[in-house]
């Protein structure tokens, strides 16, 4: 593959096609619940729905069913976690792609669920009942969306009115009022799920991409990374603020992409193609200038 391929693939648009499947999974799977909940009698929840005595018990599985039901036969619960998911888990699919958006999803839930399990077996007055819902990975989505745009207007309605707030106060609130619920539950709500999932994107913005192994599962790329940033040459300096010489370009092709270009794609699949400088932008583009001529 050339570099110029390989520059391009780095700024390739990531239509939200999982985030759709991830719904319509969602709806199918609550229309099964509840007809077999209405027609059979059969209620799910207490063996895939998550419980403290079910994982004390060795049933793990349930750290990922839960995330897949929902309360039936009532639709709410479930739609407005589509919703949800609708209008922040594709602009995350769409930044980050597929599959660091599937993982990160079901890491929420499951952080969400582990805290939820946590705080109902350490806290008194915790009942112990089924939890179930995708609220956790949703609000893990929110969390991710609202640190990645912490300027971003939102328009929520309040008893029809409404409501327009940047998406860092949004989020603010959103987690004090999930702390508070945990806390003091009321309303039959996990509201520790839902904090669990925050914390985890809130995590994953200031600190995933330290952590290149979680979110990448081709273990020959990490390795490649590791070597390159262990190079003498590159132990000095910034792996994106090193020195250049004043016309980088003039160097040999596979010094120039080593020393100059991998580096900058590296940025952007960790931080957007947004915070590329006008220097870096200028190397890219002799970069493919030069890939051309070969």
């Amino acid at each position: 593959m050339g570099l110029a391929d390989r520059y391009y693939m780095r700024e390739e648009y990531h239509a939200s096609r999982l985030t759709t499947k991830l719904i319509v999974t969602l709806i199918v799977a609550f229309v099964i619940e509840s007809i077999l909940l209405f027609y059979f009698k059969i209620d799910i929840l207490t063996p895939l729905g998550l419980t403290v005595d079910g994982l004390q018990h060795g049933k793990v599985w349930q750290l990922f069913t839960f995330q897949f039901l929902h309360t039936a036969p009532w639709p709410f619960h479930v739609l407005f976690n589509c919703l949800g998911l609708y209008f922040f888990g594709r602009p995350i699919e769409e930044r980050l792609g597929p599959k660091k958006f599937l993982v990160l999803y079901l890491l929420s839930g499951i952080a969400g669920g582990l805290l939820q399990a946590t705080t109902t077996a350490v806290l008194p007055q915790h009942e112990d009942f089924p939890v179930v819902g995708a609220s956790a990975g949703v609000c893990g989505m929110i969390a991710v969306f609202c640190s990645l745009y912490p300027m971003q207007e939102l328009t929520t309605w309040i008893y029809f009115f409404p409501v327009t707030v940047r998406a860092k106060y949004f989020l603010m609130f959103l987690a004090l009022f999930s702390l508070y619920g945990t806390i003091i539950p009321f309303g039959n709500v996990a509201y520790a799920a839902h904090l669990g999932g925050i914390l985890l994107g809130i995590s994953y913005v200031r600190w995933g991409d330290r952590v290149e192994g979680v979110w990448d599962w081709n273990p020959f790329k990490s390795w490649r990374r590791k070597d390159r940033s262990a190079r003498p040459s590159l132990a000095k300096t910034s792996r994106w603020k090193r020195s250049r010489p004043s016309d980088p370009s003039e160097l040999p092709s596979e010094e120039f992409i080593s020393r100059e270009v991998d580096p900058i794609l590296d940025k952007i699949s960790a931080h957007g193609i947004q915070s590329l400088t006008e220097e870096e932008r200028r190397i890219l583009e002799a970069a493919r200038n030069k890939m051309a001529k070969r």
